[in-house]
């Protein structure tokens, strides 16, 4: 806001056009204080309350282009208003591109003075302006940064989350391995190693969301070739040596990732309960792009389909399947010329979004 009255340094070593200036800008509103020489300019400058400057080209010591570089090495320095009797316009280029705000040809008279009140005029309103913007920039910088530090620290924080959540979720899955080795009964194992499976897909996501360079985002080949790992680790790991991945990098969101790791535990289990009623097997699990879909498929060459059955079964696990499925309004369909079972699973690659637009690919 530009001042009630504001103050301005008038330099030149002219003291009878000094007085008229004086005269002149008073009636206008603007207190002046005069300086003969540029030194005297500099030295009233560091008292302070000092608005605007008019600062004469031709001085003895200091010239006006010699004044005005040091005037606008001092912080918040002052607008300066370039006055000359030259009618040299290389002066005036050389002042504007100095910093100067305005330039103006005096004269002895003083018929000059209206034209110095309208550019003081315009230069205090010009320090004001740039004064607001360099105030809102701050102010933008310092929210950025203040933004920049609260994501900084949320995403330690769920980092940290998900570091704990996994973790747990791993010791509940280890707890129920080890239950279920000790088990005696069949039907009992088969339980508690489904139930540790489950536990031990959700586990792998925060896992990975840990180590990850993003939080909102898996990399769904390598949460799989972990999670097939895990299993090939659990207690019925010893008929899983030939389960095998075929995967592209395709990354996900954790929550779809979840129900993607789920659904292949619980057709992965499925195979390897059901398809080599006399042994081991190969089982392949294969992740890959199709247009703007993403197709995962989990094939044995087993008994087929129909040798499938087993009467402990409780169908909790095609439960699940639908469940998650839904979930992630993917379809399931078996393969009807596949020799042994072969389930494919395929959803939209990009996650819906809540709005009439969907959400971009991730």
């Amino acid at each position: 806001m530009k001042p009630a009255t504001p103050t301005l340094l008038y330099i030149d070593d002219d003291e009878a056009l000094a007085r008229l200036v004086d005269r002149g800008l008073s009636r206008c509103g603007f207190r002046v204080v005069h300086a003969a020489s540029g030194s005297e300019g500099l030295d009233r400058l560091k008292q302070g309350g000092i608005d605007v400057v008019a600062l004469d080209q031709y001085m003895p010591g200091l010239d006006g282009l010699e004044t005005l570089e040091q005037i606008l090495a001092i912080p918040d320095a002052p607008p300066v208003v370039f006055v000359t009797g030259s009618q040299d316009s290389s002066i005036a280029v050389t002042a504007l591109k100095a910093g100067a705000a305005d330039y103006l040809v005096k004269d002895a008279q003083g018929d000059f003075i209206p034209l110095l009140q309208v550019a003081v005029d315009s230069a205090l309103r010009q320090a004001e302006l740039q004064r607001a913007r360099d105030e809102a920039e701050a102010e933008i910088h310092a929210s950025r940064d203040r933004y920049a530090a609260l994501a900084a620290e949320r995403e330690v924080l769920l980092r940290e989350v998900n570091h704990r959540v996994g973790n747990s979720l791993q010791i509940i899955a280890s707890l129920l391995h080890l239950q279920a080795n000790s088990a005696t009964q069949d039907d009992v194992k088969a339980a508690l190693t489904n139930a540790m499976g489950r536990v031990a897909a959700v586990a792998q996501v925060h896992r990975r969301l840990y180590t990850s360079h993003d939080l909102k985002s898996v990399m769904l080949n390598q949460y799989l070739d972990a999670l097939l790992e895990d299993l090939r680790r659990s207690a019925e790991g010893n008929r899983m040596s030939r389960l095998i991945l075929r995967a592209e990098p395709i990354e996900i969101d954790p929550d779809r990732a979840v129900a993607v790791g789920i659904i292949v535990n619980e057709l992965v289990m499925n195979a390897v309960k059901y398809a080599y009623p006399d042994g081991a097997g190969p089982i392949h699990v294969n992740l890959s792009t199709q247009g703007d879909d993403l197709e995962i498929s989990i094939a044995d060459d087993g008994v087929g389909l129909n040798a499938k059955s087993d009467p402990r079964s409780t169908g909790m696990g095609q439960r699940i399947v639908s469940t998650m499925a839904a979930k992630l309004e993917a379809s399931v369909e078996r393969d009807p010329d596949h020799a042994g079972t072969r389930v494919v699973l395929r959803f939209r690659r990009a996650k819906p979004a809540a709005g009439p637009a969907n959400a971009a690919a991730g």
